[in-house]
């Protein structure tokens, strides 16, 4: 169990605390086009607001590669946060993130005021982790709160490196609640435990499927890398998504399952057409049926209600990616009909960001879940059951 620090075990009434949140949001033409991220890291904001603190925020945007381009600017950031708190967010116009500006409007900061800094990847040093740049964020604060899951699992001056030089390293509310469903969840579900993993590849989800076979009770696989596993029981898979290099490993990943009795299921049949297209024919195959010029693209009708009955027992769900090219209607079935089962499951439901998260919400299922994780990588890394860097680095409780 992950024990760490969060914003409710600190006072900060008078301190400065400079808090690293995710508005990494996508902007056309200066305006921001989803205020999800932003919406997410306003209740740890407003705490340490209402506590007196001196909050200072701070974040990526992009990828800027070390130079000041002036459409990643977090300027539009600090207004529609002006707006969603109801208070001035100060925008710190700086180059070099901790220039003359952020240094002068920190010194001059009431308790209770807030500050956005410039765009952490403005500086070269921020994703090498260099120890000049830690310690000039550091300079700003006497206590240091992460509330950036997206980038946990990444070393950065901004989540890991500025941890050295401040006393207290504490994590914000989003954090804390990837700590509790993610990362508790895997670690200590209640039983039956069911993981469903989507997506295109297998060879992104290696360590997650050998992590989770000696987690789990059932293990449900589906999108294009249960093609791979198909293969690899001697089956026909025609035009659809195969890694050919992995036909070995699904066949491993099989064998463990059932040597630990851990139910692994694969589609009993599949909707299949010729072309990457919603606007061809489809229609529905039983499995090893998958003509030669033909490609899968969804989970079928019975595989929907395999999985569904699979899900309906459980307590504890984790789903990470779709079951199918979810983006087009006509192969997204697969995807809703799994929503759909988690919605009524009476137990913990973990969506572990990217795709899932994305199909979810989009499918309006999102407050039916428990836990949407916002870090499509970093929740990946937690179910792998690996070390998150921004994670160690809070201090323990």
């Amino acid at each position: 169990m992950l024990n760490k620090k969060s914003v409710d075990d600190i006072n900060v009434k008078g301190l400065r605390v400079l808090v690293r949140c995710d508005f990494n949001v996508p902007i056309i033409d200066g305006k921001i086009t989803d205020d999800t991220r932003l919406v997410a890291a306003l209740p740890t904001i407003k705490k340490l607001v209402n506590d007196g603190g001196k909050v200072i925020l701070c974040s990526h945007l992009g990828k800027p590669k070390g130079q000041a381009k002036p459409e990643f600017s977090l300027a539009p950031v600090a207004k529609a946060l002006t707006e969603l708190l109801g208070q001035e967010v100060k925008f710190a116009a700086d180059a070099t993130v901790v220039g003359e500006n952020a240094q002068n409007a920190v010194a001059a900061m009431k308790d209770g005021e807030i500050i956005l800094l410039e765009n952490t990847r403005y500086r070269a040093e921020e994703e090498k982790n260099v120890e000049v740049f830690s310690k000039e964020l550091a300079s700003l604060c006497d206590v240091f709160v992460n509330d950036a899951f997206g980038t946990a699992h990444r070393a950065h001056c901004s989540n890991v490196g500025v941890t050295q030089f401040c006393k207290t390293n504490a994590v914000g509310y989003l954090m804390q609640k990837e700590i509790d469903f993610l990362g508790n969840a895997v670690d200590n579900p209640n039983r039956p435990f069911v993981a469903i993993l989507g997506g295109s590849k297998v060879s992104t989800k290696i360590s997650v499927i050998n992590n989770l076979l000696d987690k789990v009770d059932t293990l449900i696989i589906g999108g294009g890398m249960a093609y791979t596993f198909m293969k690899a029981l001697g089956e026909e898979v025609g035009k659809s998504l195969l890694e050919a290099d992995y036909l070995d490993y699904a066949k491993e990943m099989m064998a463990k399952a059932e040597a630990k009795g851990v139910k692994l299921l694969i589609p009993i049949d599949t909707v299949v057409a010729k072309e990457f297209s919603n606007d061809v024919p489809f229609r529905t195959v039983g499995r090893g049926e998958i003509a030669a010029d033909e490609e899968g693209l969804d989970i079928g009708e019975k595989t929907r209600e395999l999985y569904a009955s699979a899900i309906e027992g459980a307590k504890t769900v984790v789903w990470n990616g779709p079951m199918g090219v979810f983006e087009m209607s006509n192969f997204a079935k697969g995807t809703i009909a799994v929503a759909e089962a988690m919605a009524k499951v009476n137990g913990t439901t973990v969506i572990g960001g990217g795709d899932s998260a994305a199909a979810v919400n989009q499918l309006g299922f999102g407050d039916k879940m428990t836990h949407i994780s916002t870090g499509g990588g970093a929740s990946l890394e937690f179910l792998e059951g690996k070390e998150l860097p921004g994670v160690v680095a809070a201090d323990d409780k």
